[in-house]
């Protein structure tokens, strides 16, 4: 599907040229300007995925892929500040709770940009943030290790477990208050500009009208685990972008091969879950638990192991194109890449960044199985 005349594609594609691609390497030795993000909301790319009778685009999943491409290729920082958005127009397009009324236009229309909180659930059974009834409302407590956007969200969504193993996410002001506070940003290797902060929780409490998600923990991580079997568009984006800065001779066959493993990683994103791996999990309705996946019916040699491993083999093999491609870049720039001014070096620290992106136990087990040659696991459960 050609999608480059799709219109936000086009003002992706502008919004690249005209503005992130010419500030990125300021930006990555600064912050991530509150004027880049004006520009993403005015561009209507907040509301990709929104639905459109809430004032968002509507548009398919292959849209979104696209212009995340777009963005992660031109400014990584940016791109992954703005990602976080979608996370909270999605839970919410599919919450039957009444702050579903109250945020999603807003968010869908980009009035209001909205992080997410939410990654620690991933460590379960340890519970970072703990959540607990309090009155009218729920109350906070604990860490949360990693947060994108300190000072440029307006809003976060919050997520932690309670004492019956329930995950509840919950909207707050992104900003310190009673029970919240932030760390100074963080100092990372690469992504310093996104400004991620760790937040001190200590009894916020949040009215139950901002809850948008309640439900049974193996519920809600059953639809997570699909997730973070995917192959994030960032890596094409900026591995096409790392290409840019090769001669054709060296970057034709490495544009060849991630064409082939980005029509595979997307056809995979866009195939319904087996109905194996929805019972192995636990529940057959992530959809109802804020991920929206397609559970197909047929049970007969489903082989979920095959399933999850054949979505883990991609990813690990962009993220080996990723990898030849900023090397090369930066091979190609000579010892003017050792300038932290240098776009070559920039895009293989954003390649390293993307290796941990979103990273679980199972696809890091998988990739350092990709990296040592090792044969891919067999027999076991992708629990």
């Amino acid at each position: 599907m050609d999608l480059t005349s799709h219109p936000l594609v086009v003002r992706a594609r502008r919004l690249a040229t005209d503005l992130l691609v010419p500030e990125a390497e300021r930006v990555d030795q600064e912050w991530v300007p509150a004027s880049h993000l004006e520009a993403v909301k005015r561009s209507g790319l907040l509301g990709v995925a929104a639905p459109a009778e809430h004032g968002g685009a509507g548009a398919s999943p292959a849209v979104l892929r696209a212009t995340a491409e777009i963005l992660s290729g031109a400014c990584c920082a940016t791109w992954f500040v703005q990602t976080q958005h979608h996370t909270p127009v999605q839970t919410l397009a599919r919450s039957e709770l009444p702050v579903r009324e109250r945020m999603l236009g807003p968010l869908s229309r980009g009035e209001l940009l909205s992080g997410v909180a939410y990654a620690h659930l991933r460590s379960y059974p340890r519970r970072p943030v703990r959540v607990r009834r309090e009155g009218a409302g729920w109350r906070f407590d604990g860490t949360v290790p990693w947060y994108t956007g300190w000072g440029l969200n307006d809003v976060m969504l919050l997520a932690g477990v309670t004492d019956s193993d329930e995950v509840l996410f919950a909207f707050a002001e992104a900003r310190e208050q009673p029970g919240l506070r932030a760390s100074p940003p963080m100092r990372l290797a690469a992504l310093t500009a996104a400004r991620t902060v760790s937040l001190e929780l200590d009894g916020l409490w949040l009215p139950a009208e901002a809850v948008a998600l309640h439900t049974p923990y193996d519920r809600w991580a059953a639809g997570d685990r699909v997730k973070t079997l995917t192959t994030s568009p960032a890596v094409f984006g900026v591995a096409e972008a790392a290409l840019s800065l090769l001669d054709d001779a060296t970057a034709t066959p490495l544009r060849s091969r991630l064409a082939d493993l980005r029509e595979r990683a997307y056809a995979l994103a866009d195939a319904p879950v087996p109905q194996a791996w929805a019972e192995e999990q636990g529940t057959a309705g992530a959809a109802g638990a804020g991920h929206g996946l397609t559970v197909r019916g047929e049970r007969a040699g489903e082989g979920v192991d095959e399933w999850a491993e054949e979505r883990l083999a991609v990813r690990a093999e962009a993220y080996d194109v990723l990898r030849a491609a900023t090397t090369a870049a930066v091979m190609t720039g000579g010892g003017r890449a050792m300038a932290l001014t240098s776009r070559a070096q920039r895009l293989a620290r954003e390649g390293l960044f993307l290796l941990v992106q979103g990273q679980t136990a199972k696809s890091r087990a998988a990739h350092l199985r990709a990296l040592s040659g090792a044969p891919a696991a067999t027999g076991e459960r992708h629990r």
